[in-house]
């Protein structure tokens, strides 16, 4: 993957070692942005630190990992997204804002730039899950040419609202195979 990745008004970079604290500030502590992730909120810096190690080995390991979301005008932190490898041609989306910029296109824009990085490293089934109360996660998936597959029953912790697993929609994105540029014709 390229980096960093611009859109309109955003830039995705892979996170550093000095983000920590932007990261645990922005979104990483905060009980409403963190309600319906699937990982716990961080209550320490040191669990900021655990995921940048976390991420520094996925992408050691893959051609894309977690990025940051940056604000292109001012470099502001803004929240996170990525790609989650589980096969070279299969990986997991998902993305944070935080709080103050909810409701202004980011998170559209975002998933839009993430399926082309998808497509361009070789993933053909892209596909996020959110808690089936998340409303606003589920819409801006369709918004973005997702398809909603299944409602998956008792199937993912939201350590954030409850220790018992909750009810999920899934949604996907099939993509084509890269094809190799055209040579000697």
């Amino acid at each position: 993957m390229r980096e960093p990745l611009e859109t309109a008004r955003l830039v995705l970079r892979r996170p550093v070692a000095s983000d920590a604290h932007a990261i645990f500030q922005c979104y990483a502590s905060d009980p409403e942005v963190t309600r319906y992730l699937s990982w716990p909120r961080h209550t320490a810096i040191e669990e900021t630190r655990m995921f940048l190690q976390f991420s520094d080995a996925e992408w050691a390991r893959w051609p894309a990992g977690p990025l940051l979301i940056f604000s292109r005008g001012d470099g502001t932190l803004l929240g996170g997204s990525g790609l989650g490898f589980e096969a070279p041609h299969r990986a997991a989306t998902g993305y944070v804002l935080a709080k103050d910029q909810w409701g202004k296109g980011y998170a559209t824009e975002v998933l839009g730039a993430i399926v082309e990085v998808a497509r361009s490293v070789g993933v053909q089934r892209l596909y996020a899950i959110c808690h089936v109360d998340h409303v606003a996660s589920w819409r801006v998936m369709e918004k973005c040419g997702f398809a909603r597959e299944a409602l998956l029953r008792r199937h993912t912790v939201f350590p954030n609202l409850s220790d018992e697993p909750a009810d999920v929609l899934q949604y996907a994105q099939i993509l084509p195979p890269v094809s190799p540029p055209l040579t000697g014709v």
